[in-house]
């Protein structure tokens, strides 16, 4: 028997499996509140982890099979994030920096990669 793809936490969170219908891309929290800027209204639901200093954005599963930017983690197949109430926008604990949209939680995995390898750049900022 395979295990269930959702289960209930404290506080109404539920822990959910990747790789099913979204796979997740954990960033630091100082490079993905640059990235979260840079992609606008681009991305899709962005959660943050305030224990671990971490944002995690969506993607469509498979779509993380390339992925190489360093400093962040592809969370997918054999991972779970614990997911917390649709509208949860403040803490304590995992809440939403984005909330998902009824349909659509996820980024494209090409503009959130390019955004992230922006936000990093040691341009950044700089007077050009």
């Amino acid at each position: 028997m395979s295990p269930p793809s959702s289960i209930r936490t404290i506080r109404a969170c539920r822990l959910e499996r990747a790789g099913q219908a979204w796979a997740a891309i954990r960033v630091p929290r100082s490079v993905g509140l640059d990235a979260l800027a840079i992609l606008g209204g681009r991305s899709g639901a962005v959660l943050e982890d305030p224990l671990s200093a971490a944002l995690y954005w969506f993607i469509p599963p498979g779509t993380a099979a390339e992925w190489d930017v360093a400093g962040t983690r592809v969370l997918d197949e054999d991972a779970h994030l614990v997911i917390p109430p649709v509208r949860r926008t403040q803490g304590p604990g995992p809440h939403w920096r984005v909330c998902p949209a009824a349909e659509v939680w996820t980024t494209e995995a090409a503009a959130l990669q390019a955004a992230l390898e922006d936000a990093a750049s040691p341009c950044r900022g700089a007077v050009r």
